[in-house]
């Protein structure tokens, strides 16, 4: 009896310690949950607070706007059936018009495409839209799908080289449609890393919405990249809200939205930008794409610098040196878009960009 009587307390104390383990398996889930949903709302907070800085920032040099429109619909439709599932996703986008241009005139436009698989148009930017502005570019920047800074259900919006590009190219049309002094014949197309990356595939898929378009250090392959990068980065494209599938399980859905097996499409003016100790664009994807272009003789420029200072972010930051490999980037785009005060040297572009206004 008294073994009986043991083996039955031992039995509940058992199914005891099961049930508070699930007990706080589940409570550290929602904790999870819930920190989660506090990074999303930080995200928006910071958004709030960057959109007032944008325009105490740049005041003095452009009038500063924040639009809104429709694309395609979301990419992210589980059900046909849902009212309202098919109506166009809302994306936003920044617009810099430079003080004192004659409105009465036609001005070139530069869609400049901030990087980041998950990532938004920050301040970081500041500069470089400071000195697109002083050469006379009206600047529109697309928060396009799967942006930081507008939620998690936006967020999980991304559609990694699919919709996205297209939200670009409808910023673009969007500033020819509302603006009467764009000129739509002057109209590049320019970015960093994942912005890189939406350069190539609007310049693929919409060869004739472009004159010009400038990739720095571009995702190019990913089937390559996420060869080399970590789990969690390839987790994010296999998540079910992303791409859905790793690459072993759909090899012809990373190519098609994989600059380099698009190449063939080329048709307008293209500059390339790479360095050797980038750490997160590996110089062996860029040479990749490099490659596909030649060899389906294409005509385009491209500059590998050698161990360049600041990586990834090598002609980004502040140093001369970056400002000497933007001025050949900005020399490469005045060629075909014609702004009206073009840099003659870095000293002009260090002046735009860096010194203060009077």
């Amino acid at each position: 009896m008294k073994l009986k009587l043991l083996i039955l307390f031992l039995l509940s104390a058992s199914v005891v310690k099961s049930q508070q383990a699930e007990s706080l398996e589940t409570k550290v889930n929602a904790l999870k949950q819930q920190i989660e949903n506090l990074s999303y709302n930080f995200d928006e907070l910071s958004k709030g607070i960057e959109d007032v800085s944008w325009e105490h920032k740049m005041s003095d040099f452009a009038f500063v706007d924040k639009v809104r429109f429709s694309s395609l619909a979301s990419a992210q439709v589980r059900s046909k059936t849902g009212k309202g599932y098919n109506n166009p996703l809302t994306i936003y986008a920044y617009v810099f018009i430079p003080k004192g241009i004659d409105l009465n005139k036609k001005h070139p436009l530069i869609v400049l495409v901030h990087g980041g698989v998950h990532g938004n148009f920050g301040l970081s930017n500041a500069h470089i839209v400071k000195e697109l502005l002083a050469q006379g570019y009206i600047v529109a920047a697309p928060e396009y799908r799967g942006s930081t800074g507008y939620g998690k259900k936006f967020q999980r919006e991304i559609d990694y080289g699919g919709k996205e590009i297209d939200d670009t190219k409808y910023t673009r049309d969007y500033m020819v449609q509302n603006y009467d002094f764009v000129d739509k014949t002057r109209i590049g197309v320019m970015g960093w890393s994942h912005g890189g990356m939406h350069t190539l595939m609007n310049l693929f898929q919409f060869p004739d919405s472009y004159a010009v378009g400038f990739a720095g250090v571009p995702v190019s392959d990913l089937i390559m990249r996420l060869g080399y990068m970590n789990e969690e980065y390839r987790k994010l494209f296999s998540a079910e809200y992303h791409i859905g599938k790793e690459v072993f399980q759909n090899v012809k859905e990373y190519r098609k939205r994989s600059p380099v097996w698009n190449v063939d499409k080329l048709k307008t003016p293209l500059l390339i930008h790479a360095n050797t100790n980038d750490d997160d664009v590996l110089i062996e994807e860029v040479e990749h794409l490099i490659s596909a272009l030649k060899a389906n003789n294409k005509k385009f420029e491209y500059k590998i610098y050698e161990d360049a200072p600041g990586g990834h972010h090598f002609d980004r930051i502040d140093n001369y040196t970056s400002k000497e490999y933007r001025l050949k980037v900005y020399q490469f785009l005045q060629n075909y878009l014609k702004p009206s005060h073009p840099f003659k040297d870095v000293k002009e572009l260090t002046k735009a960009g860096y010194y203060p206004t009077k």
